[in-house]
């Protein structure tokens, strides 16, 4: 293992600090459960921490740290597919300053898209990444992210009734 210059473990460590509510909201989007959210950044951010020195690239930083951030939702989601009281649901995402029907009725229609598209949109929509971003996050090409976009953007219309917008 080479060693990592103190400069890509101090860009790390800035990037964790400057992020951690866009990591939180992301985690929070996959678990739906404030505690679970959390832990799940908190495993990311042991990850990374441990694993900077496989890091090639620091230019890459973001997208290789959120990589490793949707592997650990991806993992929780997997491990613990357990209902959320319908009571703490509401109020957790009520406290997110939507109207928590409106929120309901997407975080819902976001759930029932297949995992991969699911994090293309919640990468897209929640995280405001670009679409050669969510490439490198997700080690896809660009036209298969594309195309997961657009037919994930699809199916929400359907189940929603309601046009997202979005730009490529």
């Amino acid at each position: 293992m080479r060693s990592t210059a103190p400069d890509t473990r101090q860009l790390l460590v800035d990037h964790i600090t400057a992020g951690q509510t866009d990591f939180y909201r992301l985690a929070f989007s996959y678990v739906q459960n404030r505690d679970a959210a959390l832990d799940v950044v908190q495993e990311a951010v042991v990850k990374a921490l441990t694993k900077v020195d496989t890091l090639r690239e620091p230019a890459y930083l973001k997208t290789w740290f959120y990589r490793i951030l949707l592997n650990e939702c991806m993992n929780h989601f997997r491990q613990s597919r357990r209902l959320v009281p319908l009571e703490t649901s509401l109020d957790e995402r009520a406290t997110e300053g939507r109207d928590p029907g409106e929120r309901l009725d997407l975080y819902d229609a976001i759930g029932k898209l297949s995992p991969r598209e699911q994090a293309v949109i919640r990468l897209r929509f929640f995280e405001d990444m670009k679409l050669e971003e969510i490439a490198q996050c997700t080690g896809t090409n660009l036209n298969t992210v594309k195309s997961r976009l657009y037919k994930a953007l699809k199916k929400l219309k359907e189940m929603t009734g309601e046009e997202i917008e979005h730009e490529s």
